[in-house]
């Protein structure tokens, strides 16, 4: 075991969050929902379980919005645990085996453009905007 770990084995926790917000008295029905993995270490399935809903209770917050409603970031549960045992790489948080009919066929229906995975996406969309040829200064070309 290298220096500073904590013993046991590795597990994988996926949670669920909601945003609870309150306007005139009243809960929203539809709720924005967070599904949140954590990479935890426990000598057992229980104990993972348990570090999980520690960690999720920990991570419950309320604030108000902008127009000053109560909004309650809420621990709903733990949707998921998994063990990552040897079969996994040392980076690997959660892996998922199930049946899809001819995936290598349809990898283009399955697979989304590279532009639209969540972090490629969220990284163009804090680059400055660029100006096009036609939006130029004619001093400029």
């Amino acid at each position: 075991m290298k220096k500073g770990r904590t013993p046991g084995e590795r597990y994988s926790a996926k949670l669920l969050f909601q945003y609870r917000v309150v306007v005139d008295g009243k809960n929203n029905v539809m709720r924005t929902c967070e599904e949140r993995m954590l990479v935890l270490r426990a000598t057992s399935a229980r104990g993972a379980l348990a570090l999980a809903k520690r960690r999720g209770k920990a991570a419950q917050f309320k604030q108000r919005n902008p127009a000053g409603n109560p909004v309650h970031f809420e621990f709903v549960g733990v949707l998921d645990l998994l063990r990552l045992g040897p079969e996994c790489e040392e980076d690997e948080v959660w892996y998922d085996i199930k049946s899809i009919k001819r995936p290598m066929e349809r990898a283009k229906r399955l697979i989304p453009p590279e532009q639209k995975l969540n972090a490629i996406y969220w990284a163009g969309a804090n680059k400055p905007l660029q100006r096009t040829r036609s939006k130029q200064r004619v001093s400029e070309r």
